[in-house]
Formats: C-alpha cells, sequence, structure tokens
C-alpha cells in the first residue's frame, strides 16, 4: 500500500513539474521549442536608420513586405534587383509587360497618381516607397501606415535611388554592381560612337497625348545622351525646364541628325495614330534624321521612365547596338 502511495505522489509531481517547465523530450519529436514571446517581439520592432538624399528614414531591420505607390521609377529599378513588391502600381487596371518579372507576387494598389489607401494598409507594409511628385499630405496619410519613402523622379538620382532599393532589401552588393557595370559600358560606348557621332545632333523625343514633347537636360533619357554620353545638347533641349511640347515647325527648324521617338498608346489615348500622322507630315519629312534613315522608335519600351538605373543600362546597350547596326 505504501509503495502504491509513493508511486502516485512521485507521478504526480513530476507532471507538476513538467508543466512548470520545459516540455520533456520524447523520441521522434523535437526538443526545441517556440521563440520565446518576449524575443519574437523584439525582433518584429527592431529598426534600423537609413540616409537617403540628405535626409534619415527608420525602417525595420528585416523589410520583406515592400509596397511601391506612385513611383514607376521604383518598379523599374525593383526588376534589376529582383525585388518582388507586395504592392504595385497598375497602369489601366493591369500590370505592364515591363514589370511582369516582378509582379508575380503583387497586387495593384491603384493607378500611378491614384494610390488606394485601404488596399496599401491591408498587405500590411514593412516599408512603402512613394515618390517625390506626390503631395505632402499623400505622403502623411502613406506615413501612417507604414514608414514611406518618397523615391527621386529626377534622373540625377539614379545612384541614389538603387543604392536605396539596395540598403532595403538587403541587396547592396548587387546595386553596387550594376552602377560599376553601367559606368563601364559607359567608357566603352564612348569610344565605340565618338567617330560615329562626331559634329552630329542627337535629340530624343517622347510622345505625349498626340504632341511631341522634349525635357530638360537632367530629365528623361537626356543625361544618357548629354551627360553621360557627352554630346552636344541642342539650345531648345537646354533651354526646357521639364516636359515642354514643341510645334512640327519648331521640330524640323531643330532639324536633328539622329532621332529617336518613344511612344506609348497608353500615354496617347485619345490620338492612337499620331505616330502614323508625324511620319507623314511633310514637315517631319525634310527632317535630317528622316531623310538619313536615322530615325529609331522605341528602342527600350516606351513606358521606361528614363531617368533609372534600369532605364540607363536599357537606353545605353539600345543606342550602342542601333548606331552600330547602322
Amino acid at each position: 500500500m505504501k509503495k502504491t502511495v509513493m508511486s502516485i505522489c512521485m507521478i504526480a509531481t513530476f507532471v507538476v513539474l513538467a508543466a512548470c517547465g520545459k516540455p520533456i523530450a520524447t523520441e521522434g519529436t523535437s526538443s526545441s521549442t517556440t521563440t520565446p514571446v518576449a524575443s519574437t517581439d523584439s525582433a518584429s520592432t527592431a529598426t534600423r536608420t537609413i540616409t537617403y538624399l540628405d535626409k534619415s528614414y527608420t525602417i525595420p531591420a528585416k523589410a520583406e513586405r515592400i509596397v511601391i505607390t506612385g513611383s514607376l521609377e521604383a518598379m523599374e529599378d525593383s526588376i534589376l534587383l529582383d525585388i518582388h513588391p507586395v504592392g504595385a502600381i497598375s497602369v489601366s487596371g493591369k500590370f505592364p509587360p515591363l514589370f511582369a518579372s516582378i509582379t508575380d507576387q503583387a497586387e495593384s494598389i491603384g493607378e500611378k497618381i491614384d494610390p488606394n489607401f485601404e488596399k496599401i494598409l491591408s498587405l500590411k507594409p514593412d516599408v512603402i516607397l512613394g515618390t517625390t511628385k506626390f503631395d505632402p499630405a499623400i505622403l502623411e496619410k502613406l506615413q501612417q501606415i507604414a514608414p514611406t519613402i518618397p523615391y527621386s523622379h529626377v534622373a540625377t538620382n539614379w545612384e541614389e535611388n538603387l543604392t536605396l532599393l539596395g540598403e532595403i532589401s538587403g541587396k547592396q552588393k548587387q546595386a553596387a554592381q550594376e552602377i560599376t557595370a553601367y559606368k563601364a559600358n559607359l567608357e566603352k560606348a564612348k569610344t565605340t560612337l565618338q567617330s560615329t557621332l562626331k559634329d552630329k545632333q542627337v535629340l530624343l523625343v517622347r510622345m505625349r497625348e498626340g504632341a511631341v514633347c522634349l525635357y530638360g537636360p537632367d530629365l528623361y533619357f537626356n543625361p544618357v545622351l548629354y551627360s553621360d554620353l557627352g554630346l552636344a545638347i541642342p539650345a531648345e533641349v537646354a533651354a526646357a525646364k521639364s516636359q515642354e511640347a514643341i510645334s512640327i515647325e519648331q521640330f524640323a527648324q531643330m532639324n536633328p541628325d539622329v532621332l529617336f521617338i518613344q511612344f506609348s498608346e497608353d500615354e496617347n489615348p485619345d490620338a492612337t495614330g499620331a505616330l502614323e500622322d508625324l511620319q507623314n507630315n511633310p514637315i517631319f519629312q525634310s527632317i535630317q534624321a528622316v531623310k538619313d534613315g536615322n530615325v529609331f522608335v522605341n528602342v527600350v519600351d516606351p513606358l521606361a521612365q528614363g531617368g533609372t538605373a534600369y532605364s540607363k543600362i536599357q537606353f545605353l546597350q539600345a543606342f550602342v547596338d542601333t548606331l552600330q547596326s547602322k
């Protein structure tokens, strides 16, 4: 009887101790346990500070859920670094083919200038990449959802942009490699095209809403042409402050030797035949580039923003390939 009572007491004691302590490991099960709640909370609330364009931003130590809104520039650079945002910009209700490689896991958070705040909130982002084009009120609303960084739309900030994206995603090395490779290819291009472009006026225009538009020297693809490659800047480009529409007569007066035209029907919804109309215009046909067969349409995707690392890399390669094939 005493042995029975003693056995019962020992079992009871063992049960109490087991309940108060760690689980007993048994054969065929793991001896590890779930990370303590305190440690999990500490990891999830850990932050780091990054500096971008002379401003500091505090973001989660591990930023995995990225939402991009308003900035096609950030989406372009994400292609280079193979970053897959959980939320991204749609164009006319869908993701353009240009971004197919990175939007496989993404949900639409609205159009470029019309972010859907409720949708963004539902995606529980770690970081939101907005745009410097946004009104401060929009950035403030986004900041209430998650740490928000306005991604620059200015072409001359392309290195800082890609470096930022590398820091957020933990792909700093890859970002640095892309920048180095572009600069190396640029030097090769200068050597290769030096004789071909000597004394030539090169111009790139974009058709928007049926009009021929040119850009200032620091905008769109112009930094590749006039800063990186060192080509002569047409006076009209040098004087342009932003996007400026020009008449066909002004266009002909500029009379470029080499002409690149970017045209997308999405940017010309009410003038889908504008490019064909331009090409059939007798005044346009009088331009030297047209006479010499040096007019090139959409050498890169017409949706490309021009001032990103992705755009620069794509355009430089297309520029060299196009002129070498002549």
